[in-house]
């Protein structure tokens, strides 16, 4: 029997204890009405302070906090309830972390504001939080244009669909013979309708459906149907909203282009870029300012290079990152950030699983439907994504190309480089090759000879 060895021990020249490493510092439990704060002044007194949380007070607490000497600021909510004192004390060059309430656990006690700011204080003034990244003020602006035109889009829809709703009351079937109910054609038949015009022919008169692949006569039969004065009233009410929100898509889309105005980086004359209006097509629900143009003078590469990343997407993504990109050290930080690395679960030495996350980051939703959109591609990357989805299944293969189009942005906006679709094709080189040599192994077991053509 093998005889086992015996472990000695090494003696360490280290000392237990927590040093502090914020000691001007406080954390603030906010609330709606009400915002409960621990902080330490310039002699290391303690103190507990508890305020309204309207504008004035929190402007009173930010002097208040700085007259102390305060430099950090620690703060935890669960709702938007941060954001009006964080743009004070950002104002006030306070550093300010946003501390995500699942990364800390109360201690042992009952729960009241008290006890969850001096936990929050003294977790912070050890150094134990970790922050949340927010980015600059000029993205979080673009962030919110992008979020409202978002909805509208999703307002537009649902109201599209009832829309359709009321024409299938009505019996009418042009919809299913026309490719795009919000094409040009579709919204003039719309439009006529809801203006009380009845008459299948005089609907038709003056349109071009010679474009339309349905015969006039398929048309006619389509539009016979029951023009109830109920039915007519929903769909012009419908009509005005589904134009109303449309509209305001556009005004947002114009502030869009002002935030990515403002973005855009001086030549050597002090001078602006130009950049060129829109002059391909523009699909329902896209942008109909020059996205891409403006995000290669912006980031100084062309991202949209990056196969599955359109431009709505990466506009998506540098709202939430920023182009400060060197907050994260490394790839694998910043795809740990979106929740796209795996995160196993290691006990006795052995894997017992992965950890199963969820995330409402924006950044993270773009680079899967970028991954989900390559189940067609003929790229080396959609290569993958298919190989990945028969294996293991289209959920693990959606976050394992997620997470490589996420390590290629990083790269080439950390580095400056453009993409490069060859140094993809290595890998799959690669697994071509272990196809083989396992084919040729399986073939020798059956006394068999694999050769290459």
């Amino acid at each position: 029997m093998k005889e086992q060895r015996k472990a000695q021990p090494k003696e360490v020249n280290q000392k237990f204890g927590l040093s502090i490493i914020n000691l001007n510092s406080a954390a603030i439990d906010v609330g709606s009405t009400m915002m409960m704060i621990s902080y330490s002044d310039r002699q290391g007194k303690q103190f507990l302070l508890e305020i309204d949380a309207y504008t004035e007070d929190l402007t009173q607490l930010a002097d208040t906090l700085k007259s102390a000497g305060v430099t950090k600021v620690a703060m935890e909510a669960t709702g938007p309830y941060w954001q009006a004192l964080f743009s004070i004390l950002e104002k006030k060059n306070v550093e300010v972390t946003l501390i995500n309430p699942k990364h800390f656990k109360n201690t042992d006690a009952q729960k009241t504001d008290v006890i969850d700011s001096q936990w929050l204080h003294q977790l912070h003034a050890h150094g134990l939080l970790r922050p949340s990244h927010i980015a600059t003020e000029e993205f979080r602006e673009l962030r919110s244009y992008i979020h409202e035109r978002g909805v509208f889009q999703q307002m537009k829809s649902d109201t599209l669909n009832r829309i359709q709703k009321t024409l299938t009351v009505m019996n009418i079937k042009y919809q299913h013979l026309i490719s795009d109910i919000e094409g040009v054609i579709g919204m003039q038949i719309l439009n006529k309708i809801a203006d009380g015009i009845t008459n299948p022919e005089t609907i038709l008169d003056g349109l071009d459906i010679e474009k339309l692949k349905a015969s006039r006569e398929d048309l006619v039969k389509s539009l016979t149907g029951f023009y109830h004065i109920k039915d007519i009233r929903t769909l012009r009410l419908n009509l005005e909203a589904y134009n109303f929100y449309k509209k305001q898509m556009k005004q947002y889309e114009a502030y869009i282009e002002e935030s990515l105005q403002s973005m855009l980086p001086l030549d050597e004359n002090g001078q602006k870029p130009e950049i060129k209006p829109k002059t391909s097509y523009v699909r329902k629900n896209q942008y109909s300012i020059n996205i891409k143009e403006y995000l290669k003078k912006i980031t100084g590469i062309d991202l949209t290079a990056i196969v599955g990343l359109e431009e709505k997407l990466l506009l998506e993504i540098i709202s939430v990152t920023g182009l400060n990109i060197n907050k994260w050290p490394t790839e694998g930080h910043f795809t740990s950030w979106l929740n796209l690395a795996a995160r196993p679960k290691i006990s006795g030495g052995k894997i017992l699983g992965y950890q199963k996350r969820f995330t409402n980051n924006l950044a993270t939703q773009a680079f899967r439907l970028g991954a989900q959109s390559l189940w067609n591609s003929k790229s080396t990357l959609g290569h993958l994504y298919r190989r990945l989805s028969a294996q293991k299944g289209s959920k693990k293969a959606i976050k394992a190309v997620a997470r490589r189009l996420a390590t290629i942005f990083y790269i080439m906006l950390k580095n400056k480089v453009e993409f490069d679709p060859e140094r993809l094709k290595t890998d799959t080189e690669k697994q071509r090759q272990r196809q083989i040599n396992r084919l040729r192994k399986e073939a020798s077991k059956l006394g068999l000879m694999v050769t290459s053509v």
